[in-house]
C-alpha cells in the first residue's frame, strides 16, 4: 500500500508564500503521474498541478499559473508545490495524489494539509 504524507500547510497573509511537500512511501518514479488537488468548503476537489513520471510534462489549473510551481526530488521521493502570491481564494485543503498505471490508473491520496490565506 502506498502512503503519501503532506506537510507545509498553514495560515498565511495574502501575497505570502508556502511550500507544500508530499513524501511517498516508495519511489515516485513508479507512478505515472503525481499531483496536487485542493478542496474548499462546499466545493468539489479539483486539480491544481500535475507532473508526469518523467518530469517532462507539467500542467496547472489556470487560476494558479504563474504563481504555483510543482517540482520533485526523486532521491527523496518527494513532490513539492511552491505557492507564491497567495490569495484568499487559494484557501483549501490541499491533497497529494499519485496515479499508478496509464489505463484506468489507480489513485492514491494523502490525508491533506490545510492552507488558509487571510489577513
Amino acid at each position: 500500500q502506498v502512503q503519501l504524507v503532506e506537510s507545509g500547510g498553514g495560515l498565511v497573509q495574502p501575497g505570502g508564500s508556502l511550500r507544500l511537500s508530499c513524501a511517498a512511501s516508495r519511489s515516485i518514479l513508479t507512478f505515472s503521474a503525481m499531483g496536487w488537488y485542493r478542496q474548499a468548503p462546499g466545493q468539489e476537489r479539483g486539480l491544481v498541478a500535475v507532473i508526469s513520471s518523467g518530469g517532462d510534462r507539467i500542467s496547472y489549473v489556470d487560476s494558479v499559473k504563474g504563481r504555483f510551481t510543482i517540482s520533485r526530488d526523486k532521491a527523496k521521493n518527494t513532490v513539492f508545490l511552491q505557492m507564491n502570491n497567495l490569495k484568499p481564494e487559494d484557501t483549501a485543503v490541499y491533497y497529494c495524489n499519485a496515479k499508478e498505471g496509464l489505463r484506468n490508473p489507480a489513485d492514491f491520496w494523502g490525508l491533506g494539509t490545510q492552507v488558509t490565506v487571510s489577513s
